[in-house]
């Protein structure tokens, strides 16, 4: 069976790099939702057919993917799923042709796993997920919902990320670690020991630096 058209919702970079990992299996993308400042215009000669007030109208012919970007906080993110599901949309899975996902693992709705990524044998990935490009998310480990876990990341075996987190670029985490909801980790950091404060974390060892209140 033919996947259904998604619709992208959110047109910037991240937007960019979804069109790419969808083309390249062969998912037919029906247009970008956008602001509506965007009216008219196209993302990689895909158009803007509408805003989010315009969801619902598109919710029996298409599926979704969110396709704006997580770097600070989640809550944009989460809204925006929240719309889809509320409106009765169906949430798209696009894995790209070069990603390695086990089928011992499970994805649930609205996550994108990006091309170079690897999900290993009974890792789970919550919904709304972002597991971007050369990312490793390895056995048994565990990614909460709306959770971006960036490029080149290593998220090792057993580990457990909760929801609304960010895992900057290539940061390790050390096998078994625990990663609590809300906390972003910056680029390059090494987390040997769980992280239990919301905030942002950074270095090697990872520490707080800023508490999220």
């Amino acid at each position: 069976m033919d996947p259904k058209p998604i619709i992208l919702v959110g047109g910037g970079g991240h937007c960019r790099s979804v069109i790419e990992a969808a083309e390249s299996v062969r998912i037919p993308i029906a247009g970008v939702i956008d602001l509506p400042s965007e009216a008219n215009s196209t993302v990689l000669g895909y158009p803007v057919i509408g805003c989010d007030d315009d969801i619902p109208r598109f919710v029996e012919k298409y599926s979704f993917i969110v396709t704006l970007g997580f770097i600070d906080k989640a809550e944009r993110r989460v809204a925006l799923h929240g719309l889809i599901e509320a409106a009765g949309g169906e949430l798209a899975t696009v894995v790209a042709s070069t990603a390695r996902v086990s089928r011992h693992a499970a994805i649930a709705p609205g996550t994108v796993v990006m091309h170079g990524a690897v999900v290993n044998a009974g890792a789970r990935i919550g919904r709304g997920a972002i597991i971007n490009t050369l990312a490793a998310v390895e056995h048994d480990a565990v990614v909460g919902d709306f959770t971006h876990v960036s490029t080149g990341a290593m998220v090792n075996g057993q580990c457990s990320v909760g929801a609304r987190c960010f895992i900057g670029s290539n940061v390790t985490l050390f096998n078994g670690v625990s990663v609590a909801d809300d906390i972003i980790v910056s680029g390059g950091s090494v987390v040997r020991k769980s992280l239990r404060l919301p905030g942002v974390y950074a270095g090697s060892p990872a520490v707080l630096k800023i508490p999220r209140r």
